[in-house]
């Protein structure tokens, strides 16, 4: 479970995300969904431990990330919105980085990495050099790695961008069997499509408030409402 309680954020005179009061429960996918600059990124960086807010707590998994990091960090996978890597090592190299630095042992990541390369389709690609790697095989390598140590909380910032059809519904499928299972899938998009169908719960946040959140039955203000109706009406109040 994921709790947000009360974060505040500013950027100088500019308020990134307003007094943000938010839960996201165990065994549900949760859509983050709102304009360019409404404050998504600031609250997933503040989620995972990126960012310290100016007011307020986050809990993950019942632990604050903030009174103990490296304990709530272990219990979260997270990928951001730009695929930024160390581009001299192999994929491999890299996500056996991150493996070590989550103390994943070794009986355990090799079959891991082997399913999700094989998955994204990268299998044949993970000796090759990053430096080499299109945007979209930079964005799967990340997927890899952040997915690696299998923790209960996930946090994915835009993580079907730059994704191929199949790769996507990879994804997409492993977020649905993830949240199955129990545990918690936190994300943001721009494809309201995509949160329509996948999303047990969607949040939208405008000018760094939370304006709305519930299913999509409990935002419909009519039986026909899509979600870029309800979201476009939200946006345009």
């Amino acid at each position: 479970m994921i709790e947000i309680v009360g974060i505040t954020k500013s950027y100088g005179d500019k308020r990134a995300v307003d007094n943000l009061t938010l839960d996201v429960r165990d065994g549900e996918i949760f859509g983050f969904i709102g304009p360019n600059g409404a404050g998504k990124t600031t609250t997933i960086k503040t989620i995972v431990g990126m960012l310290r807010p100016d007011s307020g707590a986050v809990r993950v998994n019942g632990v604050d990330v903030q009174a103990n990091p490296i304990e709530a960090k272990l219990g979260i996978a997270y990928v951001p919105d730009t695929p930024d890597v160390y581009e001299r090592l192999t994929g491999i190299q890299f996500v056996n980085f991150i493996a070590d630095a989550y103390r994943v042992p070794q009986d355990v990541r090799v079959p891991r990495i082997a399913q999700l390369a094989e998955m994204l389709e990268m299998t044949d690609a993970l000796g090759d050099v990053i430096e080499s790697y299109s945007h979209g095989m930079r964005q799967k390598i990340v997927l890899i790695a952040a997915l690696v140590h299998d923790p209960k909380a996930w946090v994915l910032d835009e993580p079907l961008v730059g994704l191929d059809p199949k790769a996507s519904f990879a994804l997409k499928g492993l977020m649905r069997q993830h949240a199955d299972s129990g545990n918690t899938v936190f994300f943001s998009t721009h494809i309201l499509e995509v949160a329509e169908r996948l999303c047990d719960r969607v949040g939208v946040i405008v000018q760094g408030r939370l304006v709305a959140c519930g299913t999509l039955d409990e935002l419909r203000t009519s039986a026909d409402s899509t979600l870029e109706s309800i979201f476009l009406d939200l946006v345009d109040r």
